[in-house]
C-alpha cells in the first residue's frame, strides 16, 4: 500500500503535468465552463473523484479546470461530463465510470516509477511551452 507521502508527490506532479499538456501558449481552456484563463488559475481537475485510486492518474480523467468550477463549483460536473463526451465519446467515458470501482492498490516503488516518468513529461512540457 502506497504512503499518504508518495501519493501527495503523485498527485502534484500528475496534476502539474495535466495543466502544463492543456496549456497553450500560457493559457488554457476550461474543460467544465470553456472559459480562457491564465495558467496560474489551472487546477488538474478529475472528471471521477481522486478518492477512486484506479482513475486518480489516468490522463482522460484529469484535465485543466479552472479553480472556481474545481474548488467553488463542486467540479462543474454537468459541463466536465459534456467535455468527456466530445472529447472521448460516451462509450469511454461509461467505461471510465466502470473503471473506478475496480481496485487498484499502488505500492511507494510503483508510484516512484510514475514520479519520475511524469517529471520528466513536466520537464519537457515546460521546455516547449514557457
Amino acid at each position: 500500500m502506497a504512503s499518504k507521502k508518495m501519493i501527495a508527490k503523485m498527485d502534484y506532479i500528475f496534476k502539474r503535468y495535466c495543466r502544463l499538456r492543456d496549456t497553450k501558449n500560457g493559457y488554457f481552456k476550461c474543460c467544465s465552463c470553456g472559459q480562457t484563463k491564465p495558467y496560474a488559475q489551472a487546477d488538474g481537475g478529475h472528471f471521477i473523484n481522486c478518492r477512486w485510486m484506479s482513475t486518480r492518474w489516468r490522463e482522460d480523467n484529469v484535465h485543466a479546470q479552472c479553480s472556481s468550477c474545481n474548488r467553488f463549483d463542486e467540479g462543474n460536473a454537468a459541463g466536465y461530463a459534456m467535455f468527456m463526451i466530445r472529447k472521448y465519446g460516451q462509450e469511454h467515458v461509461d467505461y471510465l465510470l466502470a473503471l473506478k470501482n475496480e481496485p487498484a492498490h499502488w505500492t511507494d516503488f510503483e508510484l516512484e516509477l510514475l514520479i519520475k516518468e511524469y517529471k520528466e513529461k513536466v520537464k519537457k512540457l515546460e521546455n516547449n511551452k514557457f
